[in-house]
C-alpha cells in the first residue's frame, strides 16, 4: 500500500475543504431564504426584546419557535430593541431559513408555536442584502397616557396615568424645537452605548381622545429611552415644571439634567417601521 506524504495529505485536505465549502455555498444560494416578519406583542411579562440568559424575552421566544420548526438554532435580527414592559404593534425582524416551507404559511405555523401574547402578523421573503435594522428608513413610536380621575387596573400595563391638567399650547410650542435633526444626547439614558447621538425627528403629533393622550413620534431612529424622555419632557412642560429654555439647553449642551422625567415603559408602543 503506497504511503502518502504529509505535504500531499495536507494538499488533499485543503482541496477537500475547498470543495466542501463551495458545495455549502451552492446549497445556501439555492435553498436559503431571508425572511422578514412583522410582529405584534404585549411586552408586559417580558424582559424586553433582546434574549437574556434565564429570562423571558421576545427574541428568545421567537428563536425557540424557529428552532422547533427548523430543527436547528436560528438567530433573529430586529429593527431595534424594545425595553422590558414596552409593546409593539408592528415590530419587524429578519432571519435566514433553509427549509422549503411556503412563506405564505410561515406566520400561521410560527403562531402555533408562540405564546398568546406574541403574534407574527405576516412573513415575506426579502433580498439577501436586506437587514431589519440597517435597512430601515423610518420608525414610529406611540406613547399612551391615561388621564381618567381614577386608576384603571385593566389598562395599568398598557398606559401611564396622569391626573393633572396639561397646558397643550405650551406642549405644542415645545415640540417644534424637537423636530428636525439634532444631537439628542440630553434626551437619552446616560447608559446609552453609542458614539453618534444625532437623530432626525420628522414629526411629533399629540392627540387627546376622551381620557387618553397619544404622543406619536416618527424619526430615522431613536436612542435608548429617548421617546420616554421626550414624552416626559413635554409633559413636564405642560405641567409648568419645565420651560422652553430647558429644551434649548438640553439640545445645546447634551446634558440630561435639563430634560424631563423618563416615563414608564408600559405606555410605549413601537407602532410601525418603514424600509
Amino acid at each position: 500500500m503506497p504511503t502518502i506524504k504529509s505535504s500531499d495529505y495536507m494538499q488533499m485536505l485543503h482541496e477537500y475543504n475547498k470543495t466542501l465549502g463551495n458545495f455549502k455555498k451552492i446549497l445556501y444560494n439555492n435553498h436559503m431564504k431571508r425572511i422578514l416578519i412583522k410582529i405584534s406583542y404585549d411586552g408586559s411579562h417580558y424582559y424586553g426584546w433582546q434574549k437574556q440568559e434565564g429570562k423571558a424575552t421576545i427574541q428568545g421566544e421567537i428563536e425557540k419557535a424557529l428552532q422547533i420548526l427548523l430543527m436547528h438554532p436560528c438567530e433573529v435580527f430586529a429593527s431595534g430593541r424594545t425595553d422590558a414592559g414596552v409593546h409593539a404593534l408592528a415590530q419587524t425582524a429578519h432571519f435566514d431559513m433553509d427549509i422549503n416551507i411556503p412563506v405564505s404559511k410561515l406566520a400561521d405555523v410560527l403562531n402555533k408555536l408562540l405564546p398568546d401574547d406574541i403574534t407574527i402578523i405576516e412573513a415575506k421573503e426579502v433580498s439577501p442584502e436586506f437587514h431589519a435594522r440597517f435597512s430601515i428608513k423610518k420608525k414610529c413610536y406611540e406613547y399612551r397616557v391615561y388621564t381618567g380621575k381614577k386608576k384603571d387596573p385593566f389598562i395599568a400595563n398598557y398606559t401611564s396615568w396622569l391626573k393633572e391638567e396639561l397646558d397643550f399650547q405650551a406642549i405644542e410650542e415645545a415640540k417644534k424645537l424637537l423636530i428636525g435633526k439634532h444631537n439628542f444626547k440630553g434626551f437619552c439614558s446616560t447608559a446609552t452605548a453609542v458614539k453618534d447621538f444625532n437623530r432626525e425627528i420628522y414629526s411629533i403629533e399629540i392627540c387627546k381622545k376622551k381620557d387618553y393622550i397619544y404622543f406619536t413620534f416618527v424619526g430615522n431612529g431613536f436612542l435608548y429611552n429617548m421617546v420616554r424622555i421626550l414624552v416626559g419632557t413635554l409633559i413636564d412642560i405642560g405641567l409648568g415644571k419645565l420651560q422652553i429654555e430647558n429644551i434649548k439647553q438640553a439640545l445645546k449642551t447634551g446634558d440630561r439634567q435639563f430634560a424631563g422625567i423618563t416615563m414608564p415603559p408600559n405606555g410605549l408602543y413601537l407602532k410601525w417601521t418603514q424600509y
